[in-house]
């Protein structure tokens, strides 16, 4: 019984998410409906001490990247770096190669510390522009953006600034360059295996006829690229992030050491506050980044910044909101449900797969499936098991950075299920439904998911890291 009812809780947030609704509204009603069911007593305690406390918890510590993301991708869109980075790529490639050129501008984008979600309004009207003059399905345009956008440079690649692969960061004590060779390798075999699937597709639907479209809903302007910046100077604010996220990985813990302390007041008495510097060091550091980047934007583009900042950066700031709102949520619901009952047979089930690494890919891919959420099913499973995984880890002789890119690889996974929030933002700016175009996202999806043991296997055989 216990078990029907932390999985008729999933499967009510799953369906309310599916359906449209607002995750934050319906986890905390799933939760504590689960609550309830168990133990009717603890329903008002589990809803202050535990989820909102965790809710509370995600949001002090993960607010500052989702803003200053979007805040950095705006500042890219207005100032039109975002635009000359993808006409200077699909110009050097080629109309023969749209379907290439569309996933490395996306994948440029990201890696380079764009949220993925401005990379969609970025990269879509370049995308259908050139579908359109290469006659490709307008349908295949989301699966092309989901390889550039939503796999390897969001979780595998190593240095990624996305947050999925800052989360395990605090976890696990690592940094976001953890396990290089295996974010590489396992972000090659997807982007490759990606590319396979997609050109097949364009062939299939080259050999049956089939053209662009004519039932089209958001086809964007005409391109215009004659006024863009120079390709190099878009380019620069990216390479600021990088560079400076490198750097400030390892300087940051030399300046602090392991943990800082400071007393808040300068009146009275008050308890120092103590900073575990080695746990959030990734975050500083990617912040920092992340500001750098913004101010090299302002600097090279201010005559263009100047008179649409202030309005421009206003859905910026209500998406990062909305969207860690979203996640710190599902992470508040999560701590509920791992603290009940029904969570304890899942987790005595998932012991019973030996294998440490596949124990921890398949608990997070399959709460990042049911949350729809990459972050919010990594946040969950972490929040719950991690101390099981640094157990795990330490008993087979496994170094956590190769746990941090196995949890991060994993989140990327099975989370572009229908109900995932980025599936659904994708599919709208397109003006397509999941009828048109999910299958096709799916197939990504699966491959993804493979990817993560694909992984695992080359560590397994080779000891790489």
């Amino acid at each position: 019984m216990n078990l029907l009812i932390i999985l008729a809780a999933l499967g009510f947030l799953m369906l309310a998410a599916y359906r449209g609704y607002s995750v934050i509204l319906f986890a905390p009603l799933a939760a504590m409906g689960a609550v309830l069911l168990t133990s009717p007593a603890e329903v008002a305690p589990m809803f202050t001490g535990l989820f909102m406390d965790k809710m509370a918890g995600f949001f002090k510590l993960y607010f500052p990247i989702f803003l200053l993301g979007a805040v950095f991708g705006k500042t890219m869109e207005l100032s039109g770096f975002a635009k000359s980075i993808a006409s200077a790529i699909i110009e050097l490639l080629g109309r023969q190669r749209s379907v290439l050129s569309i996933v490395i501008v996306s994948a440029l984008l990201t890696y380079g510390g764009v949220s993925l979600f401005v990379a969609v309004f970025a990269v879509y009207p370049f995308a259908a522009e050139l579908f359109r003059q290469s006659g490709i399905p307008k349908r295949l345009i989301p699966a092309t953006i989901a390889l550039g956008a939503f796999s390897f440079t969001m979780d595998s690649f190593p240095g990624t600034p996305q947050i999925q692969n800052v989360i395990p960061a605090a976890f696990f004590k690592t940094d976001i360059y953890a396990a290089p060779w295996l974010g590489i390798l396992g972000g090659l075999f997807t982007l490759l295996a990606g590319l396979f699937f997609l050109e097949w597709r364009v062939r299939v639907a080259a050999a049956s006829g089939e053209g662009y479209g004519d039932v089209l809903l958001n086809e964007p302007a005409a391109f215009e690229h004659d006024r863009l910046p120079s390709p190099w100077l878009a380019m620069l604010p990216l390479l600021v992030v990088a560079v400076a996220n490198k750097i400030l990985t390892g300087a940051i813990p030399r300046l602090y050491g392991e943990s800082h302390a400071f007393i808040p007041a300068v009146v009275g008495t008050s308890e120092p506050i103590v900073q575990d510097v080695a746990k959030i060091s990734a975050i500083w550091s990617i912040e920092a980044a992340l500001i750098l980047g913004i101010l090299t934007v302002m600097l090279l583009a201010w005559r263009h910044l100047f008179k649409k900042l202030s309005e421009g950066t206003k859905p910026a700031i209500a998406g990062a909101l909305l969207a860690a709102t979203n996640t710190a949520s599902e992470y508040g619901f999560g701590a509920v449900i791992a603290a009940l009952p029904g969570f304890l047979i899942v987790s005595d089930a998932l012991r019973w797969i030996p294998n440490p690494l596949v124990n921890e890919a398949v608990t997070v891919t399959t709460l990042a499936g049911i949350t729809g959420s990459a972050s919010g099913g990594l946040s969950i499973a972490l929040a719950a098991m991690s101390e099981t995984f640094i157990a795990n880890a330490e008993a087979a002789g496994i170094p956590l950075e190769v746990f941090h890119r196995v949890a991060s690889m994993a989140s990327g996974g099975m989370d572009t299920l229908p109900h995932n929030g980025a599936v659904i933002t994708l599919l709208a700016v397109s003006g397509l439904t999941h009828r048109q175009a999910y299958g096709n996202i799916f197939g990504i999806t699966l491959i993804k998911t493979l990817a993560v043991f694909v992984v695992i296997a080359i560590y397994q055989w080779t000891g790489l890291v």
